[in-house]
C-alpha cells in the first residue's frame, strides 16, 4: 500500500497551472470590480446620499456582476491559499 494521498505528479503540475490560474482569476475580479456600479462617495461619510437615501435593490447585469465578483474573491482565495499549502 502507498502512503501517499495525492500524487506527487499531481502536485508538480498544480504547482505550474496555478499562478496562470491566478493571473485569470485576478485580472476577471479586477474587471468585475470597475464594471459595479459606482457608490454614494465621500458624501455619504459625512451624513449626505446621493441618491436620495433610498436603497435599490440590484436586478439584472448589475446582479451577475455582483454575484460573479463574490464567486471570483473566493476563487481567488482558494487558490491563494492552495499556493501557500503546496509551496
Amino acid at each position: 500500500m502507498t502512503t501517499d494521498v495525492i500524487p506527487l505528479y499531481t502536485i508538480k503540475m498544480l504547482l505550474i497551472i496555478l499562478p496562470y490560474f491566478q493571473i485569470v482569476v485576478s485580472i476577471l475580479l479586477i474587471a468585475a470590480i470597475l464594471l459595479q456600479k459606482r457608490g454614494a462617495g465621500l458624501s455619504a461619510a459625512f451624513g449626505g446620499s446621493a441618491d436620495g437615501g433610498s436603497y435599490a435593490t440590484k436586478r439584472g447585469l448589475e446582479k451577475i456582476v455582483f454575484n460573479a465578483t463574490i464567486v471570483l474573491a473566493g476563487l481567488f482565495l482558494f487558490s491563494a491559499f492552495l499556493n501557500l499549502l503546496l509551496k
